[in-house]
């Protein structure tokens, strides 16, 4: 069994510094470089939970790491250690290791890359209102979860808060140039279609995924996380059948769960119990593992 923590790490702290802080990560700059600290915290329905999911940042940033090695692309990521950036006195280093990244800073797109090879989620209800897909036009009759007859590009707008908004292609254009805007549907293409492939050889599909990228020296390099169970709607190979939603290996408990306590999502939400935490983390431990190869355990 894999090394479970009794607490969730739902800040980081730094002394003297004041971070960025997302949904679920908190992001230091240090000049050209920015540490990328993954938390425990989860969020659902645009809200962020006051449970956190116990080693939750650490298997996303593993994950991430095991892509960026695997994917050979033009990236972000420069090291794992923190210890490299000048860290100040008092530092709760062990707290951040294993779930920072060093990256180097870019001038970053405003624009979520998402490529689905499946239709779900948004892509399904727009699909059975105009059999389009962010403007795409796609063959009658698809169900849900149906594989598409090839993956395609669907950016959206980064949204500070609540959901991203679907965009067409001609929209992208219009916000990053045309020039741009091809080679971030042609690098989105590329990747997806690499790790796909790969997923699949480990009992994966990957329905649809979303990425970021960022310009510096004048290259396009990828950047974020990267083809994590949140970035991604991953789902067992061996239990797919078309036709309806998948299992995934994502925070659907949590989703499922929230719908059933009696919440009315405009005020903070409730705690999560502890059999939905222990679900859900076991969901994103069991995705590394089959994707990586190797057990996930942290001291």
């Amino acid at each position: 069994m894999p090394s479970r923590s009794k607490t969730s790490l739902l800040q980081s702290q730094i002394p003297g510094r004041t971070p960025f802080r997302g949904k679920v990560r908190d992001v230091y700059d240090f000049g050209d470089r920015l540490l990328f600290v993954a938390t425990d915290r989860i969020s659902a329905f645009d809200w962020i939970l006051p449970t956190g999911i116990p080693d939750k940042g650490r298997i996303l940033t593993q994950l991430s790491r095991f892509w960026f090695d695997m994917l050979q692309v033009p990236h972000h990521l420069v090291s794992m250690d923190p210890r490299e950036l000048p860290l100040p006195a008092g530092t709760a280093v062990d707290e951040l290791d294993g779930r920072s990244m060093v990256v180097r800073k870019t001038r970053v797109f405003p624009i979520e890359c998402v490529v689905r090879g499946y239709l779900s989620g948004s892509g399904w209800k727009e699909y059975k209102t105009g059999q389009t897909v962010c403007g795409l036009n796609l063959p009658a009759g698809l169900v849900e979860s149906q594989q598409l007859p090839e993956p395609i590009f669907t950016p959206a707008t980064k949204a500070e808060s609540g959901h991203d908004e679907n965009i067409s292609f001609e929209q992208t254009v219009a916000t990053i140039g045309a020039k741009n805007a091809e080679q971030l549907r042609q690098f989105s293409l590329s990747v997806y279609g690499k790790a796909a492939e790969f997923a699949r050889t480990r009992g994966i599909i990957i329905a649809d995924t979303k990425f970021e990228f960022g310009i510096v020296d004048d290259q396009i390099i990828l950047i974020d996380e990267v083809l994590t169970p949140d970035s991604s709607r991953f789902w067992p190979a061996d239990r797919y059948q078309a036709g309806g939603p998948q299992p995934s290996f994502d925070k659907q408990f949590v989703r499922d769960w929230l719908e059933t306590a009696h919440w009315d999502k405009n005020s903070p939400p409730p705690a999560l119990p502890e059999s939905i935490v222990d679900q859900t983390r076991d969901k994103y431990v069991d995705a590394y593992e089959r994707l990586t190869g190797t057990t996930f355990a942290w001291k």
